[in-house]
């Protein structure tokens, strides 16, 4: 992974202190709570529901055990209210109901504390950090290069990539030098750090986008064209929310080392006439969609006017060497072992049914053959997708040291990735992490999904999400049932912000408003442009909300369909999403609106 440099150290450093000293002038009244708001969110503090969320950038998902320490000292040691806040937080959750489970045990909020959540944008949260500890907290990350710069705001935030970029066999270029050098550029930008909305960059260096990048404000997907010579293909105004676009082609072929040039023409050109007045049309996907070709056009003048005067964001060969010299792959070798007590682990690893499916779906390929990249599962009954408590965080730190030389990865479906795993040492892994409960072989499975933190802890959100993924998880426990059922993306958001990417689902579920209750939404055949889903593309609703209670039998009942329609090609069963698309929408519509308890309007 990327090794900080004495510059990007004393850069954290120094903003942490600085931050320490905006926040005692804030708490002795010198510096009023309104002047210190734009402050702290600059620093990825937001004040949430009931009490600060803090979100800590982890650029393109890479994350070293030491930090994983630091999270678990966070976790451990700050990521606890006060106990009457946690109470009447408590209080107003349970006050909502619970969520009835079809031959279950109904689910009910319990609003945990002590933990980090990581997002779909391989962040970091923290959900109950004290304000009048945030300081303490930042000299904390920055003893570990870690921060919460951009992380808020309307500026360029952080930046994603492939969770298997540098090390996947389909690989055409490595997108992580790349993504630094966009994070070096962009981080402070004196143009872009007051644009109309928040941006957001995606880069995908595989043959596979496994990045989706055309859910981003701009995504860049690496190839080369017919003379061999690497570039990028551009493409602007992807987003979510209240308006789902897929990103526009900009430029279908552009030189690597014009990635800098070309990112500021098409920024200037949306800080120029990007809407400022109205919040839901501030993206610049509404610009981009409005625009049309006229936008392709202004970038491009914006384009020569910048190489006119000297195109002085051109990344240099030594420059891209610079940066590239930093992401050094370790010389992994197996952990050394007692042969004997190798061979019991193995054999006990061999006669768990389970070691075979994890081998299917938690081990996958690497570019060097003796080596393997293990994603271990954060998603399991009793805890919120993507939620690791401090000893699980200290836990995983201790697995990416003993079998992946010190480095995990944040990923895009909220899970962790250790991406330097011998493949001697499978067994090994699989028996640690069977112990901790984050070996479930359910990656790219039902359970498997993907869901924001929604109305337990966000501000925003219409509705709860945490408790339609516990009941949904509850209900398709049996790994039988979940093998029949196959691969399918299934990713819930607690209100339109879509930060749980529930347009991008095969099945997606949004929380929304009605009469000051709690209702879903749910679309069907959404893809996020991978293999599996095919081109990124939004779901389509399948009718009028449905209450909580109603959920887990609409899911049901569209699986349930889903297993009725789909066919054998070549002695296994066609996914989810294909048979929705061989089939069409409408039969798994009537079989969602047929779970209804009584027949209501839309929300």
């Amino acid at each position: 992974m990327y090794q900080y440099t004495e510059f990007d150290k004393q850069f954290v450093r120094a903003r942490a202190a600085q931050y320490r000293d905006q926040l005692e002038r804030n708490l002795a009244g010198q510096l009023t709570d309104e002047d210190f708001r734009p402050l702290r969110l600059q620093n990825g503090w937001y004040l949430q529901r009931y009490a600060p969320m803090l979100r800590v950038a982890v650029p393109y998902g890479e994350i070293s055990s030491a930090q994983l320490r630091a999270l678990s000292t966070i976790a451990r040691d700050y990521d606890r209210p006060d106990a009457a806040l946690l109470q009447e937080a408590q209080d107003k959750q349970l006050a909502l109901g619970e969520v009835p489970v079809p031959g279950g045990t109904p689910v009910v909020t319990r609003l945990k504390t002590g933990y980090g959540h990581f997002t779909t944008r391989t962040n970091v949260q923290f959900n109950w950090i004290p304000l009048v500890k945030s300081a303490d907290v930042m000299d904390l990350l920055a003893s570990v290069n870690m921060h919460g710069i951009q992380t808020s705001g309307n500026c360029i935030r952080n930046i994603c990539t492939d969770e298997l970029a540098g090390i996947a066999p389909d690989e055409i270029a490595d997108p992580r030098p790349f993504a630094e050098i966009l994070r070096q550029w962009s981080t402070l930008h004196p143009e872009f750090a007051f644009l109309p909305r928040k941006f957001k960059i995606s880069l995908n260096g595989a043959e596979e986008d496994r990045a989706a990048t055309g859910w981003y404000d701009i995504g860049l997907q690496l190839l080369k064209n017919e003379a061999g010579e690497l570039g990028f293909r551009v493409n602007v105004g992807g987003g979510m929310g209240r308006t789902p676009i897929i990103s526009s082609v900009v430029r279908p072929f552009l030189p690597w080392n014009q990635m800098l040039n070309y990112v500021e023409a098409c920024i200037r050109v949306y800080n120029r006439y990007g809407r400022r007045d109205n919040l839901w049309k501030a993206r610049i996907k509404i610009l981009v969609k409005a625009e049309g070709q006229r936008y392709i056009d202004q970038v491009e003048e914006e384009f020569r006017a910048i190489q006119a005067a000297g195109a002085p964001h051109t990344i240099t060969q030594a420059e891209y060497d610079r940066v590239a010299a930093n992401f050094v792959a370790p010389a992994v070798q197996p952990a050394r072992k007692d042969a004997r007590l190798h061979e019991i682990v193995r054999a006990d690893a061999e006669a768990d049914p389970s070691y075979d499916r994890w081998l299917q779906r938690n081990v996958h390929a690497h570019r060097n053959p003796q080596l393997r990249a293990v994603t271990l599962s954060f998603k399991r009954l009793g805890q919120a997708p993507g939620d690791a408590d401090a000893d699980q965080l200290a836990a995983a730190a201790e697995l990416a040291d003993r079998f992946s030389s010190g480095e995990a990865r944040v990923t895009h479906s909220q899970n962790l990735l250790l991406p330097w795993v011998h493949q001697d040492d499978l067994p090994e892994l699989y028996a640690a992490a069977r112990k901790l409960g984050l070996a479930r072989p359910n990656i790219g499975l039902l359970t498997d999904m993907i869901s924001c933190p929604g109305g337990d802890f966000c501000s925003l959100a219409n509705a709860r999400s945490i408790p339609i993924a516990e009941a949904i998880t509850q209900r398709y426990q049996d790994l039988d049932e979940l093998y029949d059922i196959g691969e399918i993306d299934l990713n819930i958001s607690g209100c339109i912000n879509s930060c749980g990417h529930h347009h991008a689902g095969h099945i997606g579920i949004l929380g929304v408003d009605k009469d000051g209750k709690e209702w879903y939404q749910v679309t069907l055949g959404g893809a996020d442009g991978s293999h599996l889903s095919g081109p990124a593309t939004p779901g389509k609703v399948v009718g009028p909300s449905f209450s909580a209670a109603e959920v887990p039998e609409v899911i049901e009942a569209v699986l349930d369909t889903y297993r009725r329609e789909r066919i054998s090609i070549d002695g296994r069963f066609e996914t989810f999403i294909a048979t929705l698309r061989r089939v069409g929408l409408d039969s798994f519509k009537a079989a969602a609106n047929g779970a209804r308890f009584t027949e209501r309007e839309a929300a």
